[in-house]
């Protein structure tokens, strides 16, 4: 399941729902609108392996690893972020549940910098 941050603009929502890309967005269909940066996580261990997308860098901490989500910030130009969701869903490391599953990552526009829950040091995947 992918979540999407209510700070993610509304056109880059609907060019996610043009390319088929399902989602739920924090504030309509999952939490409260307002919803703190640690409510979310709780939010987030109740769903059912949640991929979480935000343009908030606080979500960029490794002591916030979880086996059963990914937390995924998007440190690219507001109106490329759904083109940028589009290419990590598609790249080789996080291209399924389970590879995403643990991992917060940082989306920019050369490369994915990443740690695992269960590994030490970050990790660095191009874009190819």
């Amino acid at each position: 399941m992918l979540v999407l941050d209510e700070n993610l603009p509304a056109e880059q929502r609907l060019l996610l729902r043009k390319s088929r890309i399902r989602f739920r967005v924090i504030g309509m269909d999952v939490a409260a609108f307002g919803t703190t940066d640690e409510n979310v996580i709780p939010i987030l261990l109740r769903l059912s392996r949640p991929t979480f997308f935000t343009l908030d860098r606080d979500f960029y901490r490794v002591d916030w690893a979880h086996v059963d989500y990914a937390l995924v910030w998007l440190d690219v130009r507001r109106r490329d972020a759904a083109e940028y969701i589009r290419r990590f869903l598609k790249h080789p490391n996080f291209d399924t549940h389970a590879k995403r599953m643990g991992v917060v990552a940082r989306i920019a526009t050369d490369a994915v910098r990443y740690w695992r829950h269960d590994e030490r040091g970050a990790r660095i995947a191009r874009w190819e």
